[in-house]
């Protein structure tokens, strides 16, 4: 398989829109680069498919900008670009959840890493001897494809039903330790600061999500395929293509979300 393909996010205050979608655009059009750009005031996500070579070539000059130094692929490999054409977004966020007092630009909720996840999950409690609750954070149409099947799942049809999800059922996490997790960590990086906003203790997110999970463990306890927002449709735990088919997502979360 010769097709790398990244996704990365970064909640950072973005001021100059315009121009950075241009010097983006231009970037990826002169790599021979497909896939979906968005930003928005508090941040950049993205999903690109090339070559290695180019792949390589864009993330070099996207960390020239000090803003996007530290960003941190995640990547996966297909025979062929899961994109039809490139695009480069403006939005008013990069991942819609209509809670604009939620800033994760202003600081993250605490992460836990996959190994240490798996450690937990492995052993039914956490370091300190809490009952770790999974909660995931994607759609519906999303955990039919695949989760952790002991995880809290709401099948909700958009981001935007969480809040109202999670405050009706606040009883269920009284003294647990609750982790969030979604494809690539943008979803319950959002989804772990309401929380925390909610009074809620012992809340972190997955760093990197499924994603990171399946790269950096052997995916026990993961079930199915992991849902990802291009031609693919699905990767399996080894993050190849699954080979599945499935209905275009809809409303809100059309466009590709870590």
């Amino acid at each position: 398989m010769s097709i790398v393909n990244i996704s990365a996010y970064k909640f950072v205050s973005l001021d100059d829109l315009p121009a950075l979608r241009e010097r983006l655009l231009a970037r990826c059009e002169a790599l021979a680069l497909k896939g979906t750009i968005l930003l928005a005031p508090e941040g950049i996500n993205l999903f690109l498919a090339g070559s290695r070579a180019a792949i390589d070539g864009f993330i070099v000059a996207l960390r020239e900008d000090p803003r996007f130094a530290d960003v941190d692929p995640k990547e996966s490999l297909s025979d062929e670009v899961p994109f039809g054409r490139m695009r480069v977004r403006l939005k008013r966020e990069i991942i819609t959840m209509r809670l604009p007092t939620i800033r994760p630009e202003g600081g993250r909720a605490p992460a836990v890493d996959a190994p240490t996840l798996q450690r937990w999950l492995d052993r039914g409690h956490d370091d300190e001897g809490r009952e770790v609750v999974l909660l995931d954070t994607r759609n519906d149409y999303e955990t039919a494809v695949g989760k952790f099947p002991q995880a809290v799942d709401y099948r909700i049809g958009s981001f935007t039903e969480f809040p109202a999800a999670i405050a009706a059922d606040r009883a269920r996490y009284e003294g647990k330790t609750i982790v969030s997790y979604c494809t690539g960590g943008i979803r319950c990086e959002k989804a772990a600061l309401h929380m925390q906003g909610l009074g809620m203790p012992h809340v972190y997110q997955l760093e990197g999500g499924i994603l990171k999970y399946l790269e950096q463990t052997d995916g026990a306890h993961w079930r199915g395929d992991c849902f990802v927002f291009d031609g693919r449709v699905a990767v399996d735990s080894a993050l190849a293509p699954a080979g599945i088919s499935m209905p275009a997502p809809r409303g809100n979360d059309k466009d590709p979300a870590a």
